[in-house]
């Protein structure tokens, strides 16, 4: 039969649904296919008894006459263990052995993934990816189980409620009988699938897959070196390219020395391009390998209109931002007989500093363009005067939220649309990374607080000023303490900003609970005993309180809080709700009396709800810590006549590993009822504030401004 039936030839409401049908030559297709009126679907087979190696992949499940199971992910891998975990979770409910899946990666597909039974938008952000799709990735394969099941009792002549599954078998235990799911395959394939929404799912307590320790899919190739990212992508005929822009944010070419740099080995063309519509004006070079094009581009001449971002610097950002906040009644005017506490707290531009460089490859070909890239937004992936694009998937050497842009993809296209026919592989420098990086938005929080007779918390104020881009949304004090007032205020650059891991969360949480630790410690209060103190005041609107003490709990317990310590020794301890995640970290630190800094253990108590694969999520929050203690400790972007100071990692320090901490993560284990959150970010936000907070009882030096690394903390 065919791959795919008439399933849009008919009037259907704009909806979607499960579809199954057959392999050739045998064998089980199952994917969901929208429908909006217009839409048209096409065919895609398999050959009997193999999942063929250049297997393309437009529906999410196969099943071939030989038991061997295909299962599509299909949101971008980005490190964050997606690609894993994703389809786990359909191979559980679809009932199969884990060593009997493998793993593709999907094309960027919107009919086949984009619609409610599939999750939702393919994209890698916001710690998204498994809230969004845990429930829809448990319907799918609980429709392929059930199909597996009523094609088993079709041929045995049973009751379906008698038939059971069991590692990709069917078994009818009253008489004894049972198939493999690769014996009933073909037969399920002719079955109508059940409606997605109302299949049975399994009770929790069945699952042996979810939950588990599963390694990643990717792991063998990683270590061995295979091709996998989109800095990989090689092709017949290829090209490659680089793409220089002003080193002023906002400046464009004027003339350039194109007839000079055409002539250098290997180079095939050298253009400047006008820019607009969201693409930045600069000049391209086309050679015959990477090196060819990267060494041309150090012999540009260019002369440069730098425009209006030329004259900003951080220094003048700077007094913009205390300027804003000093007409602030609220930082005035305090109830008499109280402790007033008075700070700012100021945090820097910081770059992805991603290890694999901004890269994509395109080809136009008869008005189409065919895109690889490593994104986290493949439907932001466009070829802009292509008729239409085709969206490969790559793996992604990092992203923290840098790759939510595609501004490299939209170069690549611009390149390539002058060569039909030829694929093009566009690849930044390390220097033009840095220099065109999206940063994470540079913050000031002026605080006011006051401490009543009886230690307890009476007023915070707070005028949070940020640079554009940046936001500030409370979950805490507010509906903690009585009298909360926060303010903010936006200092307007030409200096571009994006989402950095844990965006508008990560350092307005390290102010908030520096802030706080500060405050308590006015009081004379210990912290872990005033944070319950505070949580046990009621439910907040942003979070629960409940859950939020369980976690506090959880790390003091583990991390033996309020043990006593010599002088240079100390623990801080700093909690977050950050993209639906429950997260408080206890760190401890060692600070010499010469002011050096060894973070000696960082201990986290997490609920994120049930945890789906306990490799990842111990991963995620293991990253989290140390992505979050390396931004504070290190990273700094500086702005000088509109560009950035810092362009490679000789001045731009990532934390390596002879500094990193212990790391101990505990969860809470969750309950099914609620459901399983993301991880990728909560865990970074409470790591800063952990760490600097720590640092004040070892030397009762407090960080108002990181990265560490710049503050002196000798002691005596």
């Amino acid at each position: 039969m065919s791959a795919i039936p008439e399933i849009l030839s008919r009037p259907l409401d704009r909806r979607s649904f499960i579809k199954a049908s057959a392999l050739a030559g045998g064998g089980l297709l199952l994917g969901e296919y929208i429908n909006f009126g217009t839409g048209t679907a096409t065919a895609q087979t398999g050959t009997a008894g193999t999942i063929p190696a250049d297997f393309s992949p437009n529906a999410f499940v196969r099943v071939t006459p030989t038991g061997a199971v295909a299962i599509i992910s299909k949101n971008p891998e980005i490190g964050q263990g997606m690609k894993t975990t994703l389809p786990m979770i359909i191979a559980d409910e679809l009932d199969v052995p884990w060593s009997s899946v493998t793993v593709y990666q999907g094309d960027l597909n919107a009919a086949a993934y984009g619609g409610p039974a599939a999750g939702g938008a393919q994209s890698a952000g916001g710690s998204n990816g498994i809230p969004n799709n845990y429930t829809a990735m448990r319907r799918l394969g609980a429709v392929g189980r059930a199909m597996m099941v009523q094609a088993a009792a079709q041929q045995w002549d049973v009751p379906v409620a008698e038939c059971t599954t069991e590692a990709g078998v069917v078994l009818h235990k009253a008489s004894n009988r049972k198939a493999t799911y690769g014996d009933l395959a073909s037969h399920a394939a002719t079955l109508p699938a059940p409606d997605i929404n109302s299949v049975p799912l399994k009770d929790p307590k069945d699952f042996k897959i979810i939950g588990q320790r599963i390694s990643g899919v990717d792991n063998p190739k990683l270590v061995t070196g295979q091709p996998l990212f989109g800095i990989d992508v090689k092709l017949e005929g290829m090209l490659y390219a680089n793409y220089t822009k002003c080193p002023v944010f906002g400046g464009s070419p004027v003339s350039a020395n194109l007839e000079e740099v055409k002539k250098l080995p290997g180079v095939k063309d050298a253009f400047m391009i006008a820019g607009g519509n969201g693409l930045k004006a600069g000049v391209a070079i086309v050679a015959t390998s990477t090196w060819n094009a990267m060494s041309a581009a150090n012999k540009l001449k260019v002369e440069w209109n730098e425009g209006a971002t030329a004259g900003q610097s951080s220094a003048n950002i700077a007094q913009q931002a205390a300027a804003l906040a000093a007409g602030d009644p609220a930082l005035t005017g305090f109830p008499e007989n109280t402790k007033v506490i008075e700070s700012v707290y100021h945090f820097p531009y910081i770059s992805h500093a991603t290890l694999e460089p901004q890269n994509a490859t395109v080809m136009y070909k008869d008005g189409n363009a065919e895109i690889w890239a490593p994104t986290q937004s493949p439907g932001g992936a466009r070829a802009p005067n292509a008729a239409q694009a085709t969206v490969h998937i790559m793996r992604s050497g990092g992203g923290f939220g840098r790759r939510l842009q595609n501004d490299y993809v939209s170069e690549a296209a611009a390149i390539a649309e002058k060569f039909p026919g030829v694929p093009i592989k566009l690849t930044w420098t390390r220097e033009q990374d840095f220099g065109g990086d999206v940063y994470r938005p540079a913050g000031w929080h002026f605080f006011k607080g006051a401490v009543g007779p009886d230690k307890r918390f009476l007023v915070w104020n707070d005028h949070f000023v940020g640079v554009q881009g940046a936001n500030f949304t409370p979950n805490f004090p507010n509906g903690f303490i009585p009298n909360v007032n926060v303010n903010s205020s936006t200092v307007q650059t030409g200096v571009p900003t994006g989402a950095w891991r844990a965006p508008n969360d990560n350092a307005n949480f390290w102010a908030v609970h520096s802030f706080f630790d500060e405050m308590a410690h006015a009081a004379g209060r210990d912290r872990v005993e005033l944070h319950l103190e505070l949580l046990a005041t009621g439910e907040n609107r942003a979070f629960s309180s409940a859950r939020m003490s369980g976690v506090v709990k959880l790390a003091a317990e583990k991390s033996g809080w309020g043990k006593k310590l010599p002088k240079g020794q100390g623990q801080g301890i700093a909690f977050s709700f950050s993209h639906r995640g429950y997260v408080a970290i206890v760190a401890e630190v060692t600070v010499s009396q010469d002011g050096t800094l060894k973070v000696n253990k960082m201990t986290a108590g997490v609920d994120v709800g049930p945890v789906v694969n306990r490799s990842a999520a111990e991963n995620q929050v293991q990253g989290g810590m140390i992505d979050g203690l390396g931004s504070a400790w290190l990273c700094k972007i500086t702005i000088d006549k509109g560009r950035p100071q810092q362009i490679n990692f000789d001045d731009y320090n990532l934390i390596r590993i002879t500094d990193a901490p212990e790391l101990a993560v505990h969860f809470i284990e969750g309950d099914y009822t609620i459901g399983p959150t993301g991880l990728g970010e909560p865990a970074l936000p409470p790591s800063l504030a952990a760490v600097t907070n720590a640092i004040f009882a070892a030397t009762g030096k407090r960080i108002y401004t990181l990265p560490i690394s710049e503050q002196d903390l000798k002691w005596s």
